[in-house]
């Protein structure tokens, strides 16, 4: 591989750390910060952001001290046994699946609405639900190639949509709702912002797409996961400065994105246009990574052929388990978002910590302050699950009660 087609690689790994993390989570994100305020949010994105860089890293260097090509299966076989391995199996199978069928519920009704107002055809509901699948099924059967050059032509699209929003909701900004501060009822908003981060899954992937190149691949890890961290700053901004919080507030009580109240805020419809374009191009720059990533493991862990036929059954299995689930609980998006912010604690979390520390040829990890820095990075990874448990238990509902009235 010669330097031009490193860089031209390093450029494509970096937008696809990117893509992966900026999804739907995203448009959920200013809602369930919006309690908490503005600058608390961003103390928060930026715990949030190191935990996660400092756990990619445990995850990469893990990757990288594994002959061939390991995925997250592998990885936890080879260092914590059959119970890391039974461990990773479920959860990662539990984390993806349910991001894939959030993703493709949450696409339908963008479909739904671009067929029945710009073509005037209307099909079935269940029809739109296959419609992702079917579109960018095949880039995935591809590999990551074929999902690298499409996800370049989606960031851009997600760029522009984005800097289109920008560019309008300026003027509808105003300072004082800024400076609202409420950081007991910001700790709500821990799990899904900690999942926003979550782009550990295509590492592996980008191991070998690198071709085990450490020094790029560290560095498409902290570029690429700086970018979104940029760019949901700026979404606060706009979001928490344009939006009243009660409109906010309400759009967390009826589990709508921020997408909704913005554009009954800002009346341009430029700004309408938009927030539908963003919805889409986060939601499926996401798809794409968690797809690919998806397929891999399956095909590491099952010990796939990579073969057409191989490949083939590697997307059937990514693809079909999702769908049943949509068409079996009506309400998937939030259903299967409920829980995320537990699934990434532990997997992406505590998983690549436990992982580090059972390195036998890696040196680093014996150092006594490196140690308690795992421990210290198991711990708030616990504090994650915890947060999360007595949210979905309604112990830490008091916190936003007054926000709700």
């Amino acid at each position: 591989m010669d330097k031009k087609d490193k860089d031209n690689r390093l450029i494509g790994g970096i937008l696809l750390v990117a893509g992966t993390a900026i999804g739907a989570g995203m448009l959920a994100l200013p809602v369930s910060t919006s309690f908490g305020g503005f600058i608390p949010s961003i103390a928060i994105f930026f715990v949030c952001w190191l935990l996660m860089l400092v756990t990619a890293f445990f995850f990469l260097d893990v990757n990288l001290s594994i002959r061939g090509e390991p995925n997250l299966v592998s990885m936890a076989g080879k260092t914590l046994g059959i119970y890391g391995k039974i461990l990773s199996w479920v959860f990662y199978l539990l984390l993806l699946y349910s991001l894939l069928a959030a993703y493709i519920a949450g696409c339908s009704p963008l479909f739904q609405m671009t067929f029945t107002n710009v073509f005037h055809i209307t099909f079935p509901k269940w029809f739109y639900h296959f419609i992702l699948p079917m579109l960018f099924g095949g880039f995935v059967y591809l590999g990551t190639k074929g999902v690298d050059y499409l996800n370049r032509f989606l960031m851009f699209g997600l760029i522009v949509s984005y800097f289109l929003l920008v560019g309008y909701c300026p003027s509808f900004i105003e300072a004082p709702r800024l400076l609202h501060q409420d950081y007991m009822a910001s700790l709500l908003s821990i799990p899904i912002v900690i999942t926003s981060f979550g782009y550990h899954i295509i590492i592996p992937t980008l191991t070998t797409y690198m071709d085990h190149d450490v020094k790029r691949l560290r560095k498409i890890l902290i570029i690429g996961s700086s970018v979104p961290f940029v760019i949901y700053m700026l979404w606060q901004w706009i979001i928490l400065g344009s939006v009243p919080l009660p409109q906010l507030a309400g759009a967390w009580g009826q589990g709508l994105p921020a997408t909704v109240p913005l554009s009954k805020v800002a009346t341009s419809n430029w700004v309408g246009i938009g927030a539908r374009f963003f919805s889409f191009f986060a939601i499926v720059t996401s798809f794409l990574g968690v797809s690919l990533s998806l397929s891999d493991f399956l095909t590491d862990g099952l010990k796939i052929k990579k073969s057409w036929e191989g490949r083939l059954l590697a997307i059937g299995l990514t693809f079909i388990p999702p769908l049943i689930f949509i068409f079996t609980y009506q309400k998937s998006f939030y259903l299967a978002l409920e829980y995320a912010g537990i699934f990434v604690a532990v997997l992406l979390g505590i998983l690549p910590s436990l992982m580090v520390l059972r390195l036998k040829n890696h040196p680093f990890y014996r150092r006594k302050r490196v140690k308690c820095l795992v421990f210290f990075v198991i711990l708030l990874s616990l504090g994650v699950i915890a947060i999360n448990c007595l949210e979905k238990m309604g112990y830490l509902e008091h916190l936003i009660t007054p926000y709700l009235s």
